[in-house]
C-alpha cells in the first residue's frame, strides 16, 4: 500500500490530507447530528407542563436554551410570548435560521473535498502522462512493460482521488438531507408549542 502511495507522486499528499479531513468531518457530523441530541422527543411536552404549572422562570428558560438546538429555538419563542403570536414566530424563525446554519457546519468543506479530489487525481495523471510521453520522445518506446508500468503509476492519483471523492459526496448529500429534515422537524415542534400557548392546540 505504501509503495502505491509513493508511486503516485507528490499529489498523493493533498489527496491523503483530504481523505483524513473528510473522515474527521463525517465522524463529527454523525456524532453532532444525532436526532436525540437535536430533537429530544419529550421536550415540547415537558415545556408545556412547566408552562401550565407557571414554572417557566428565567433559570429554566436559560437551561432550556442550553439543553439542545430545539431547546434554544423554543426558548426564543417563550421569551417573547408576551409580545403575541407573530413576534413569537418571528423569534423562533430567526433563531431557527442560526441553528440551521450551525447544523451545516463543515458540510461546505466536505462538499469541496468531494469536488477537488478528483481534479487533484486527474492533475496527477496528466503530469504522469506528460512524463511518460517525454520519456518516449527521448528514448523511444523501448520495453512496452516499462511503458505500461509508467502509465499505471500515472493513473494511481486518479483512482485515489475518486476513492476519496465518491464517499465524500455520498455523505455530503446524506448530511444535507439530514439537516433539512431536522430543521423542518424543529420548526414543526416550535410552532406546535406556539399554538398550544395561544390556545389553538391541546
Amino acid at each position: 500500500m505504501l509503495e502505491i502511495l509513493i508511486k503516485g507522486g507528490w499529489l498523493m499528499v493533498p489527496i491523503i490530507v483530504c481523505s483524513i479531513i473528510s473522515l474527521a468531518i463525517i465522524g463529527e457530523r454523525f456524532w453532532s447530528l444525532s436526532s436525540k441530541k437535536i430533537l429530544p422527543s419529550d421536550l415540547v411536552s415537558s415545556v408545556w407542563k412547566l408552562h401550565k404549572a407557571n414554572q417557566l422562570d428565567k433559570s429554566k428558560i436559560q437551561s432550556l436554551s442550553l439543553s439542545s438546538p430545539l431547546g434554544r429555538v423554543l426558548a426564543a419563542g417563550i421569551v417573547n410570548q408576551s409580545h403575541g403570536r407573530e413576534i413569537m414566530r418571528e423569534s423562533i424563525e430567526e433563531v431557527g435560521r442560526q441553528v440551521a446554519h450551525e447544523l451545516e457546519k463543515f458540510l461546505n468543506s466536505l462538499g469541496t473535498i468531494a469536488s477537488i479530489t478528483p481534479l487533484l487525481g486527474l492533475l496527477g495523471t496528466v503530469i504522469g502522462m506528460i512524463k511518460v510521453f517525454a520519456a518516449i520522445t527521448a528514448h523511444g518506446v523501448g520495453d512496452p512493460a516499462v511503458l505500461a508500468e509508467g502509465i499505471s503509476q500515472a493513473l494511481i492519483t486518479t483512482a485515489s482521488g475518486m476513492s476519496v471523492a465518491i464517499p465524500s459526496l455520498m455523505f455530503y448529500r446524506y448530511f444535507r438531507g439530514k439537516v433539512d429534515e431536522l430543521v423542518i422537524n424543529m420548526e414543526s415542534e416550535a410552532l406546535k408549542l406556539v399554538e398550544m400557548m395561544h390556545g389553538e392546540r391541546e
